[in-house]
């Protein structure tokens, strides 16, 4: 759906362009969009890979496991319906301790494989658990300590403070963890009061 979406901003803006006599101009602004985008690309490479060394170097040293342990209690809550010592759980708090580091690249593999695990326990295979709708959710509002990208797309814009993000980040993506964790609790208390109505 969204290919068919950007398809048709291209489209409409080439045939717009050529209504106006403004094909160059468009023509133009890709080709300088395109070359932006590698500049900006290589410029963020130097940043995330050494983001990315940090973590290693923390994963390493037992710091990602140390906050899976801590964020344990939490997914016990959030997930009650997976068992105790399902490969699932596992998956999610390494989805979870990567996002809330920043490396959404990393957190990305962690919660397929949490998903796919999550899909072997649904009884609806043509529709999404409970559980997997819970860890979507928490995974596109996941509260950031340190938001790796966006420094790093600031430092390659010059910016004179990058990391001044880093407070306005947190507190955006916790009160959007906040809203995801309240609607989720909502729509599965909502989940089992329906069959206690109609009965």
């Amino acid at each position: 759906m969204v290919n068919w979406i950007w398809l048709f901003f291209i489209v409409t803006g080439f045939i717009v362009s050529a209504v106006q006599g403004n094909v160059e101009t468009v023509t133009q602004a890709a080709f300088d969009g395109a070359k932006s985008g590698v500049t900006v690309c290589f410029g963020l490479i130097s940043v995330l890979v050494f983001w990315l060394g940090i973590m290693r170097i923390a994963e390493d040293a037992g710091l990602l496991s140390k906050l899976a342990f801590l964020l344990r209690p939490v997914v016990r809550f959030l997930f009650p319906g997976i068992p105790k010592d399902h490969p699932a759980l596992g998956y999610i708090m390494s989805n979870m301790s990567a996002n809330i580091l920043g490396l959404g690249n990393a957190a990305t593999p962690m919660g397929i494989k949490a998903m796919q695990e999550l899909q072997k326990l649904n009884p609806d295979k043509n529709a999404a658990s409970p559980a997997m709708c819970t860890l979507l959710a928490l995974n596109t509002a996941s509260i950031t300590l340190i938001p790796t990208t966006l420094i790093a797309i600031r430092m390659n814009y010059n910016s004179v403070n990058p990391a001044e993000i880093v407070g306005t980040t947190l507190l955006a993506t916790a009160i959007s963890t906040a809203a995801a964790i309240i609607v989720d609790r909502w729509y599965r208390r909502k989940q089992t009061l329906i069959p206690t109505t109609r009965g």
